[in-house]
């Protein structure tokens, strides 16, 4: 990693540290009270997007000694360990808004037959579903890195540093593992999350709705879908990348850094509106 990319890392992680953990804080905080009046099923996907922020923010000073090159013996399952947590709250997060998303759409396009399905305890089966997918793929990614009798063992530490210099036989494993990663936890959720975004505007825009709301309900959507894009996106495309060209492309650590706003973003903003999806005026739940 060049100087200036070190520098621009441990300013971005250094400030998402400092802001992140507060707000994720306060805004677990605010859920966990508004969950005391009324449990909705957004609510619990807030909640648990906001703990899966919190640890990836926790983790971050393990990145942040790793990319500043200080000398320091760790055992063998740490580079693993700490992949399996700081990849997959990245994509557990893009999971968690890809629900939100769809239970706006369904709040707004189908308000009626929505009430019968929008129980707690589903939610929660959804929830679980998510860490369970993504888990399911870090531990599969943590096995293959921990497993001495493959050959060509995925991440080898280098020194104080994890996950860089592949082989060539290391990226013919590595580089079909990402490019499934993002398809399976970025561009497929991207799809759903694209498609009841736009579905709801439509369906707000055609509303009774007064114009000052269905603004805002637009606000809500673009800004939200333009976070999923900005933030998850470069990191994703930078797998599909490395796949075409089987290499590990210079600028990954780089494309990485965008993944941590929304920590700050949308905790800061999601928890001052309000979060149940009643009926069409309640789109920004």
């Amino acid at each position: 990693m060049e100087e200036w990319e070190t520098l621009v890392s441990l300013v971005v992680y250094g400030v998402t540290i400092l802001l992140g953990l507060p707000s994720n804080l306060l805004a677990l905080y605010v859920f966990c009270c508004r969950a005391k009046a009324r449990l909705t099923p957004n609510l619990i996907y807030m909640m648990n997007l906001c703990m899966s922020d919190l640890v990836f923010v926790l983790f971050l000073p393990l990145k942040m000694l790793e990319i500043s090159k200080v000398k320091w013996v760790k055992p063998d399952f740490v580079c693993p360990l700490y992949n399996l947590i700081h990849f997959g709250t990245i994509y557990t997060s893009a999971c968690f808004l890809t629900v939100v998303s769809v239970g706006r759409f369904l709040g707004a396009a189908y308000p009626i037959h929505y009430q019968a399905y929008k129980k707690p305890c589903y939610s929660c089966l959804v929830s679980l579903g998510i860490w369970s997918l993504v888990g399911f793929h870090g531990l599969l990614i943590f096995a293959l890195e921990t497993n001495r009798d493959i050959p060509s063992r995925v991440f080898e530490s280098n020194g104080s540093s994890c996950y860089s210099n592949f082989s060539k036989e290391q990226l013919a494993v590595l580089a079909p593992v990402r490019l499934e990663l993002s398809v399976v936890l970025f561009f497929l959720p991207l799809v759903i999350t694209s498609f009841c975004y736009s579905g709801s505007i439509r369906v707000l825009v055609g509303s009774h709705l007064n114009m000052r709301k269905k603004r805002r309900a637009v606000r809500v959507a673009t800004a939200t879908l333009s976070f999923f894009v900005l933030c998850f996106g470069p990191y994703n495309v930078s797998h599909v990348v490395g796949f075409i060209v089987m290499d590990n492309v210079w600028w990954r650590s780089v494309a990485v850094l965008p993944s941590v706003w929304p920590d700050l973003a949308l905790s800061l903003y999601m928890s001052s509106c309000p979060l149940s999806i009643t009926n069409c005026h309640c789109f920004l739940c």
